[in-house]
């Protein structure tokens, strides 16, 4: 039985477990159904830009053309479910109910953290909890790993996670932030690019980096191509500040308070990350997160220059009441992206591109 042990931070008593990882994500399930875990003085920036209007568009509705390639596999509509979790007896209920969503619709899901499966104790038993090829075996999958747990010294244990779960692309996340707040955090990030970059090499899928909400910016990408003027990865998920801040969730698991304010409010907003990393670098597949709620903000992120968008937290609660429910709520959302385009004058995701945004005064 696990122990039932007083944090050392003066939060209330948790439980634990052997890792302190299946607790910790039940944590964050729990505050992020409970707590207000949204930015407060950040917004994505993303309702500072207009998308036009044309009276006079000459596309039928029932035949705007949603449909998009992203590295590889097929997608309906431009979006993929974001990362969430894993590792938890509820997660596997979550992560089956979201793929079977986005089997449905003919989208793709990102997997959350495995680094629960690396664990040897832990690994086999965590990884019911990602195994979703049974209910999805069409979507595009991805994987996800931290840059913490990127060394080519754990190629052969990230290989094998990858392959138990029947992914196709290997996602990496980036959270210095996050995991600087988070007890008992990774917080060492030196060599992290250059771990990166043998990594990707080694690995026999393609890898996205990304943030958990904090934002890739021009800074980050300077970093990433260094003189090389090359990325080492084959695509990027800005995930910009104004959605779900993942600060403001540790401390609320970590110190059961917003102990540090300012740093719950940090980072780079969404639709700046998008317009930084596509001047950076123009051809790379880059995905829009952190804050898309509706239809709208996912046209105006797509006409701003990402090739697909991802959405995460909205359907947290809906994927733990049934897979329908998750159906339902995106939906709604594919609905009025549709309409975006149609009223926008825009048969399909490319000429949305072409019409682009127009700035607020």
């Amino acid at each position: 039985m696990p122990a039932d042990t007083p944090s050392e931070d003066g939060a209330s008593p948790v439980t634990t477990d052997s890792g302190g990882m299946t607790t910790r994500k039940k944590r964050h399930i729990d505050v992020c159904l409970d707590d207000r875990v949204a930015y407060s003085g950040v917004t994505t920036g993303l309702e500072r830009y207009r998308l036009p209007y044309n009276a006079l568009t000459q596309t039928s509705l029932a035949h705007i053309d949603l449909s998009t390639q992203f590295l590889g596999g097929s997608l309906r509509a431009p979006i993929l479910i974001g990362a969430m979790t894993g590792g938890a007896e509820l997660s596997g209920t979550i992560n089956k109910n979201l793929a079977a969503a986005a089997q449905r619709l003919g989208i793709g899901m990102m997997l959350g953290s495995q680094r629960i499966m690396l664990d040897s104790a832990l690994g086999e038993q965590a990884a019911a909890s990602f195994t979703v090829r049974d209910v999805a075996p069409d979507v595009l999958l991805f994987g996800n790993i931290g840059l913490s747990q990127l060394t080519v010294a754990a190629v052969s244990d990230i290989s094998s996670a990858l392959k138990r779960v029947e992914a196709d692309v290997l996602a990496v996340h980036t959270n210095p932030l996050q995991e600087a707040v988070q007890r008992d955090g990774d917080s060492d990030f030196s060599g992290s690019i250059d771990r990166l970059c043998e990594v990707a090499g080694e690995l026999d899928y393609p890898v996205l980096l990304k943030e958990v909400g904090h934002g890739i910016g021009s800074a980050a990408v300077a970093e990433l191509t260094g003189s090389a003027g090359e990325p080492p990865v084959a695509a990027i998920d800005v995930a910009g500040a104004g959605g779900t801040s993942w600060s403001r969730v540790e401390q609320l698991v970590r110190y059961g308070e917003l102990r540090y304010p300012d740093l719950a409010d940090w980072g780079i907003p969404t639709a700046r990350a998008i317009v930084e990393v596509r001047e950076a670098l123009p051809a790379i597949p880059l995905v829009a997160s952190g804050g898309i709620r509706t239809g709208m903000d996912a046209a105006k992120a797509l006409a701003l220059g990402a090739d697909v968008v991802a959405v995460a937290r909205p359907l947290l609660a809906a994927a733990i009441e049934s897979s329908d429910a998750v159906i339902d709520w995106l939906q709604r959302f594919i609905d009025e992206l549709r309409i975006c385009l149609h009223g926008a004058g825009a048969a399909d995701l490319r000429a949305l591109r072409d019409i682009g945004v127009a700035p607020i005064p």
